[in-house]
């Protein structure tokens, strides 16, 4: 009957930071890792766009626009010394100089004014240098190609006091815009230059976090799992070396407070399961040393009583039909019939001590076992049971029969018995029985099968039972314990013996396994 276990107690909880399970623990360094490093990106990224920004202001505006306002500086100066040549000499080339440098002018002008979105703070200068060029030409370039007709080379000496002031209000326009370019690219230059340093300091950063996320990482899988693990497997490395009252016990994380707890738990459950189980092992050896004992003297009781008993016995038959044989013909028929019955209760006596000697003999007195021919054992059986076989024109057929690991003695005695109990329980057909072996897994099958009138089904567990009999002694004799010495034979053997359910098969068939050899 099976002793039902009990569920373990739930373990003890942690208490404090080990409350806190593994994951908590990965997830709590993870979002503050995260943070730093979003932190960290966006920083990065900001300081790359503003870098951006600030080279592209002074690559793209401010360096060209310094040099289209000198382009328009040279051009409008090639204007003014065009114009005054012509005034001196009258000379047309140079009025085709004073268009050439007019179209430069326009296309530096032009250059700047697309580039004037981009740079708002020099439009009210570039306005004013473009108002002074166009007031310039106006008042004295234009003036120069009117008068030239009228006043020959005496138009610039003329002309001179306006051209001067026109064209100092052109250089002064000049220089503000080049000036305020100069503070703009100094200014652009030092924003580029912040910028980079920014971007270091960002990438800086970055590693720094980096770094220290790694490290974090590093410490919370060294506290938080390994030390945890090793802690335990230190503990359970004490306990296997045999120190079973070690207690388990690991503080953190939560997990592994639990994990511990529950293996502490187990460890006394299997230390008080073992103590328990010790206490038992030695009551079953204090017991199996008692039943060996007394086994021992059961056994040394039946061998006595075996003799003791068949030798009153043997008195009581001898003398019994001595009396008929000596005052046989001073008997009559009532007493003569009294000492018949007698001397077959004397000798059914003695078969029953017999068969109960092999019942008790099988394991114990017969031999160990080895490699036996199963055929040379029926060989010997059928032999033994010659007599009853030409008595009963019985046909027994077997092929070729294996080499079994058995007991040549015991396999002659179960054949003996199965081949002897399908002669007894013959049909009115003349006994026909088979013999056949198979391998199967390791072992071997044997079956015996007859024409005989067969074994119902129902009664196939009962007539392996010891003096279990299914027909009436005065109709076939026997002491029931044929096939329990059979089963008994095959079980020491390590197989099985079993009635075959075949309801087509008329007459009986039983099936047992014996252990194969390699021979």
């Amino acid at each position: 009957m099976s002793r039902s276990i009990s569920p373990l107690a739930p373990p003890e909880q942690a208490s404090g930071l080990g409350r806190l399970p593994a994951g908590r623990w990965f997830l709590l360094v993870g979002a503050i890792v995260t943070l730093l490093f979003a932190g960290s990106i966006a920083f990065t990224l900001k300081t790359m766009n503003d870098t951006r920004e600030a080279r592209a202001t002074l690559v793209e505006v401010i360096d060209p626009l310094v040099l289209h306002t000198l382009e328009l500086s040279t051009s409008v100066s090639n204007e003014e010394a065009s114009m005054r040549g012509y005034g001196r000499t009258n000379e047309s080339f140079y009025l085709t100089d004073f268009e050439g440098a007019k179209r430069d002018s326009a296309i530096a002008r032009g250059k700047i004014e697309a580039l004037l979105p981009r740079a708002p703070d020099i439009r009210a200068d570039s306005d004013r240098l473009f108002a002074a060029v166009e007031n310039w030409r106006k008042v004295y370039a234009e003036e120069i190609v009117r008068r030239v007709p009228e006043l020959g080379k005496d138009t610039a000496s003329t002309l001179a006091p306006v051209n001067t002031e026109a064209f100092n209000v052109v250089r002064t326009a000049l220089g503000t815009q080049q000036a305020h370019l100069t503070n703009l690219h100094g200014d652009a230059t030092t924003r580029l230059d912040r910028g980079w340093d920014s971007f270091y300091g960002a990438l800086a950063t970055l590693a720094i976090v980096l770094l220290l996320a790694g490290i974090a990482f590093t410490l919370l899988v060294r506290y938080i799992v390994l030390r945890p693990v090793a802690a335990l497997q230190a503990q359970v490395r004490q306990v296997a070396s045999g120190d079973f009252d070690s207690e388990l016990r690991v503080n953190r994380p939560a997990e592994m407070a639990e994990l511990s707890a529950h293996v502490d738990t187990m460890r006394r459950r299997v230390v008080s399961e073992w103590r328990a189980t010790q206490q038992a092992e030695q009551a079953l050896v204090d017991q199996a040393a008692e039943l060996k004992r007394s086994n021992s003297e059961l056994e040394q009781f039946a061998y006595v009583a075996s003799h003791d008993l068949q030798e009153p016995l043997r008195k009581v038959a001898s003398f019994t039909q001595m009396l008929e044989q000596r005052y046989g013909d001073q008997l009559d028929d009532r007493a003569k019939q009294y000492i018949k019955f007698a001397v077959d209760g004397a000798k059914r006596m003695q078969l029953l001590i017999n068969d109960l000697l092999d019942f008790s003999r099988v394991g114990r007195v017969t031999g160990e076992r080895e490699p036996t021919s199963t055929g040379d054992a029926l060989k010997v059986a059928l032999d033994n049971l010659a007599v009853r076989i030409e008595d009963t024109e019985a046909t027994v057929t077997y092929a070729d029969l294996p080499v079994v690991n058995g007991n040549k003695l015991q396999l002659t005695q179960l054949f003996q018995n199965l081949v002897g109990n399908a002669i007894k329980f013959r049909s009115d057909e003349l006994p026909q029985i088979t013999v056949t072996a198979e391998r199967k897994d390791g072992m071997w099958e044997f079956a015996c099968s007859d024409n005989g009138i067969g074994v119902d089904a129902k009664y196939a567990d009962r007539i392996f039972l010891i003096f279990q009999r299914l027909h009436p002694r005065d109709v076939y004799p026997g002491t029931g314990i044929g096939l329990a010495l059979c089963r008994k034979i095959v079980e020491y053997h390590g197989g099985r013996i079993w009635l075959e359910d075949n309801p087509d098969h008329k007459g009986t068939t039983f099936r047992w396994t014996l252990e194969a050899t390699d021979e």
